[in-house]
């Protein structure tokens, strides 16, 4: 009759330990953004130093000078720009420009081209991803493409994202190798339950922190120019007419090859319309001769019986004497 009213409690006990283990992870998974987002604010301890009081320690110039380096160094930009030049072929530009940024260490994530015609010269667009610390170098060596009509470049600061971000990973990362600690040595049914789900979220959330400090390092470490390649306009020179006689007999043939081609045209526009027509004026004078015909049979036989009827006869006159 004692063990199972020891293995009640031990049971909740053991359920009791768990439940407090998995609310101090959350805990602690809440209060390191806090403490991030506090980052860098004043404290108690850093009040007796910002008065210069007399507590505060001396540093050296050098020190110091040390100190900013290093404090630089560990920023995290993001570095964006544009570059527009102007050269003599687009696309051996272009070619030159992806093997420039190759031999850097780069990479090229998008290009697009046009090619010339005779009233355009071609143009070349490209992407490029140059790693930050020979940004400077890499553009130098593109001038040489060209002539370069504008180029901007826009930093982003996101050394607070990048922090808070390690800060959250590495505590949810600890939290999750306690659970899973915690689900090896679970034995009750309800308790691996519980600790399943709890580390599913928590790995579920680990991996979407860690995709998005990937994704962070990498517009970090490589910075993104968008280079555009265009050529000088072309400008088409009119022809101001011939100059010798051959040059003059040319020019007229032409014209009047032309003035025949559009006369052909015409006629070939128009030819349908005209039989058309010719069968439509065919059809009425063939109507009006049928007409005609009809009204000449008509005549004579209402003409007949007047020119054959008997003249009457005058009553005789006065005898004379």
């Amino acid at each position: 009759m004692s063990t199972p009213l020891l293995a009640a409690p031990r049971g909740a006990r053991r359920l009791g330990v768990i439940a407090s283990l998995i609310a101090a992870a959350a805990m602690l998974t809440g209060c390191s953004s806090g403490a991030d987002s506090s980052y860098g604010e004043p404290g108690v301890a850093d009040a007796g130093f910002a008065d210069g009081g007399a507590d505060a320690p001396a540093f050296s110039d050098e020190e110091s000078a040390e100190g900013t380096q290093r404090s630089t160094a560990d920023r995290a930009v993001i570095i964006t720009g544009t570059l527009y030049m102007t050269v003599e072929d687009p696309i051996v530009a272009a070619d030159r420009a992806a093997g420039i940024v190759k031999n850097a260490g780069g990479r090229i994530d998008a290009r697009s081209e046009t090619a010339p015609d005779e009233s355009y010269g071609g143009s070349a667009s490209l992407t490029l991803r140059i790693p930050s610390s020979r940004l400077d170098a890499v553009v130098d060596d593109l001038r040489e493409l060209g002539t370069v009509d504008q180029y901007s470049t826009d930093s982003y600061d996101v050394t607070t994202e990048v922090t808070d971000l390690e800060s959250r990973i590495s505590t949810l990362r600890a939290s999750t190798k306690r659970i899973e600690r915690l689900l090896a040595e679970a034995e009750d049914i309800s308790d691996i339950i519980t600790l399943e789900n709890e580390l599913d979220g928590r790995q579920a959330e680990l991996e979407s922190l860690e995709a998005h400090q990937r994704g962070l390092n990498d517009q970090v470490s490589m910075s993104t120019i968008d280079l555009s390649l265009t050529t000088e306009p072309v400008v088409i020179v009119e022809d101001d007419g011939p100059e010798t006689f051959w040059d003059g007999l040319t020019s007229g043939w032409d014209a009047l090859a032309t003035f025949l081609t559009g006369v052909l045209v015409v006629i070939g526009v128009l030819l349908p319309w005209l039989a058309l027509m010719a069968l439509i004026f065919l059809a009425v004078l063939a109507a009006i001769r049928v007409r005609r015909s009809r009204i000449a049979r008509r005549a004579p036989a209402a003409t007949a019986p007047t020119a054959t009827a008997p003249q009457a006869s005058e009553p005789p006159g006065p005898p004379t004497a």
